[in-house]
């Protein structure tokens, strides 16, 4: 998930300081339980501390909407270098992979940090015109994609910890009944239009509107639950190579993968996964999550199925209410819930991402914004595959059907998962 710039729309002042100042709240509290330690270290090159993330989001307002304002002066020089991310125009910065080689500036100092920022940004944020307005609601955005790196990135962290750290205390046990079986939706074919639907903001990798030809098809009705993973798992899945695309055959083999992220073998127990609450029993009713393109593509050939198209997905979200989903609303355990019966489409925003066929492309017409802004979606258009729907650790408000999330194939320490798709004839 990276920062991407977005299209012009028209947002009374009011309500992007009421946003900002949300934002930057839930931001805070997100980190308000991680020790100096925590908030510094790095579990691999795919993830940042969650203090660079703290203090890059604010970096971002600083460069972009208060350098070069008059009177202002950079909360400390030095600190650009840090914090930008992968911003060519803005001049080179610390490697990626050594974020958390950064033991200074303290948790204490990059909160200082955000608490200038906050003072300038609101001194300064009732003037602003059209123009950095739009790049205030960019920047909240842009957050809102950091608040879900940060959750995630520290569960990567604290799984890499023998004691096993519960961040929040575990929340209460879910019903662990039965589910229904996956119900198949008939979806028409036809000629509809794709992009953003003109009623808030998007990124500029969601447009242009332009129209694609679907094929008529299914689509399952929920999520690949916990307890049909299982059965993947039961019946060899990951060592049966005619599931796999070569590629995922060869990760799986070089990594010596047999589960999804984060679980692990409880003696005679069978299983259980790791989270943010700690170890907890899987739930087998709730979606699986944290799998690769790699493994949803080897289920989906095991299910006798296959992964919608994002443009398949998008075409069946387009009037379902976004709010409704299970997304991330303060801070606390964050986790998928058991699947609830229930007619039509389920769970199509919240949960977990779900993993689509579609490579990650531009759209026919699309072109990068101008300026620095534009650094984070063309050249980010190669090898990488497009999720929906957002997941538990999205903040709410922050999905659409348009959007269009991008990860590479063998990555899965996000809450990734899955949904079928069957073509018709």
């Amino acid at each position: 998930m990276h920062a991407r710039a977005g299209t012009r729309i028209a947002i009374a002042p009011r309500d992007l300081t009421d946003d900002f100042v949300a934002t930057r709240a839930l931001s805070a509290s997100l980190a308000a339980r991680l020790s100096d330690a925590d908030a510094s270290a790095q579990s691999m090159a795919d993830a940042s501390p969650a203090k660079w993330h703290l203090a890059h989001t604010s970096w971002f307002f600083e460069t972009f909407l208060l350098r070069g304002r008059p009177g202002y002066r950079l909360f400390d020089a030095r600190w650009p270098f840090l914090f930008n991310s992968y911003y060519e125009a803005e001049g080179p910065r610390q490697p990626r992979d050594r974020r958390g080689m950064l033991t200074r500036p303290s948790l204490r100092d990059v909160i200082a940090y955000r608490e200038a920022v906050d003072r300038a940004m609101m001194a300064v944020i009732e003037d602003f015109g059209a123009p950095e307005r739009d790049l205030l609601r960019l920047g909240i955005q842009h957050e809102q994609q950091h608040q879900e790196l940060l959750i995630t990135d520290i569960l990567h962290l604290f799984a890499q910890n023998p004691l096993r750290p519960a961040l929040y205390p575990p929340s209460e046990r879910p019903d662990m009944g039965d589910v229904a079986p996956i119900r198949w939706i008939e979806r028409p074919g036809g000629i509809v239009e794709i992009g953003p639907d003109d009623t808030g903001f998007a990124f500029d990798n969601e447009g242009p509107p332009h129209q694609v030809l679907l094929q008529p098809h299914l689509l399952a009705d929920r999520l690949v639950t916990n307890a049909e993973w299982r059965a993947f798992m039961d019946d060899g899945g990951y060592s049966r190579p005619e599931y796999w695309l070569s590629d995922g055959w060869a990760w799986v083999r070089a990594n010596d993968i047999a589960a999804p992220l984060h679980w692990e073998r409880a003696g005679g127990r069978g299983w259980q996964r790791f989270g943010l609450d700690g170890v907890r029993d899987i739930d087998p009713c709730a979606p699986v999550r944290h799998v690769s393109y790699y493994e949803a593509d080897a289920y989906a050939s095991w299910a006798e199925a296959r992964l919608p198209t994002e443009f398949e997905w998008q075409a069946a979200a387009r009037g379902l209410d976004p709010s409704q989903g299970n997304f991330l609303d303060e801070a606390g355990p964050v986790r998928p819930l058991p699947v609830q019966d229930g007619a039509g489409l389920r769970q199509m925003f919240g949960d977990v991402w779900e993993w689509t066929q579609s490579a990650y492309l531009p759209y026919p017409g699309f072109r990068p914004a101008d300026g620095a802004v534009g650094e984070y979606n063309g050249k980010f258009m190669c090898g990488q595959f497009v999720l929906k729907g957002g997941s538990c650790a999205t903040p709410r408000g922050h999905a659409r059907a348009s959007y269009r999330n991008f990860f590479y194939p063998y990555q899965r320490w996000q809450f990734c998962g899955l949904r079928l798709a069957r073509s018709c004839g």
